[in-house]
């Protein structure tokens, strides 16, 4: 029976295909945004978390807190210095390596080139803790670090524009008017997003602090934890440590804070779900609007089969007969718009991706979810029109026409 209702639903769809084709458009039109939206959504969120991965693994990162000026928590707490980073690295269990950082722009020359860079003072520790790597030259060591020596590792990016194919390491560039041997070249590491990795040239913290800026502080401190296991019981116990070295009362708060790459990971995964969600209930207003043409569409197609649908039932048609034969007409139009605009929607992702910088991902619970929903929409407002039908009087439809 159910074979029947298709081809004669088929057979109707193809005598009429241009306006067929009008009906599917707005069901086409809401599936393929749906689609390319969730994807780029999902892309982004894949681009973040692997940024953030590329920042180190199992990392935590202590940072100061913020200073209250007229009663406004807007500025950086000067809390954390390289005595915090070393207690750390002695006292707590199941850290791997510790680095100090510190960081800000600076101008860069060699000869008469010059970059404008991130210029981070840190401790040899910093290549394990996030995961970097030399591809030429060696980084300074902790004798250096000691003596304070004014020794360089400049990032790939950087050492492109100063030296183009020379060779670098072994060469002075001049920071704040200072000489420093470049001593290493960093393997290219990769943009990720906020932050150019490529684009820094690195130092050691003790020259950073004393012979560059004088300050004794540090930006954050950053850590690596030998399992992920172990990232939440680390964290309580920097914050223990740290209370304890900072001398802070019970009754008062962390004048620092430490995150987790998870927290990060989870945080930025919240913000990219809900702009996801965003972009899909937007796109999804096209499936609304594509269901209201299928409506009307099957409304007219009722009145002009009016004598059809009364030769049936004079003929021994059920009710529950006609008003499938119509749901299945709508849908039939939901589901092949939504094909072809899956076919459009994927096209659709990975064109952008192809021509723009954005990343996309197809996931196929979106896939699923994109066409079920073009399915409910057929059906929701092809019942109507079907009921309607299925509730015309023989007699009354053979007389109309």
């Amino acid at each position: 029976m159910f074979g029947i209702i298709l081809r004669v639903a088929l057979r109707e769809i193809k005598s009429a295909w241009t306006r067929s084709l009008l009906t599917m458009l707005g069901v086409v039109i809401g599936v393929a945004a749906v689609v390319s939206m969730v994807s780029m959504g999902e892309g982004a969120k894949r681009d973040i978390i692997s940024n953030i991965n590329k920042l180190g693994a199992n990392l935590l990162i202590v940072r100061p807190g913020l200073l209250q000026q007229r009663h406004v928590r807007n500025v950086s707490a000067q809390t954390l210095t390289v005595d915090d980073a070393e207690l750390i690295r002695k006292e707590i269990p199941h850290v791997v390596a510790v680095s100090p950082v510190s960081l800000r722009t600076a101008q860069v020359k060699y000869l008469n080139k010059n970059a404008s860079t991130t210029l981070s003072g840190v401790s040899p520790g910093y290549l394990e803790v996030r995961s970097f790597s030399v591809d030429r030259g060696r980084f300074f060591s902790g004798r250096e670090m000691a003596s304070a020596r004014r020794v360089a590792a400049i990032g790939y990016d950087v050492a492109k524009e100063l030296f183009g194919s020379r060779r670098a390491v072994g060469e002075y560039i001049r920071i704040k008017g200072v000489n420093f041997l470049v001593m290493a070249v960093m393997a290219k590491k990769g943009d990720m997003g906020w932050f150019n990795a490529d684009d820094q040239v690195l130092i050691p913290l003790t020259t950073y602090q004393k012979r560059l800026f004088g300050i004794s502080y540090v930006r954050d401190i950053s850590i690596k934890v030998d399992s992920k296991e172990r990232m939440d019981e680390v964290k309580a116990g920097i914050e223990k440590l740290l209370r304890k070295s900072h001398r802070l009362p019970p009754d008062k708060e962390n004048d620092f804070h430490v995150r987790s790459q998870t927290d990060i990971i989870e945080s930025m995964e919240q913000i990219t779900r809900t702009f996801t969600f965003l972009l899909g209930g937007v796109a999804a207003i096209s499936l609304l609007v594509g269901g209201i043409g299928i409506m009307n569409i099957m409304l007219v197609t009722v009145t002009e089969r009016t004598r059809e649908i009364g030769l049936r039932k004079a003929l021994g048609a059920k009710k529950r007969d006609i008003l499938w034969q119509f749901v299945v007409e709508a849908l039939v139009l939901s589901g092949l718009g939504g094909i072809i605009g899956l076919l459009m929607g994927y096209g659709g992702a990975y064109g952008i991706e192809a021509l723009t910088e954005w990343s996309a991902h197809v996931s196929a619970n979106s896939a699923v979810l994109a066409y079920s929903v073009a399915l409910g929409t057929g059906l929701f407002f092809g019942w109507y029109p079907a009921l309607k039908a299925a509730r015309l009087n023989p007699a009354e439809a053979l007389r109309r026409l």
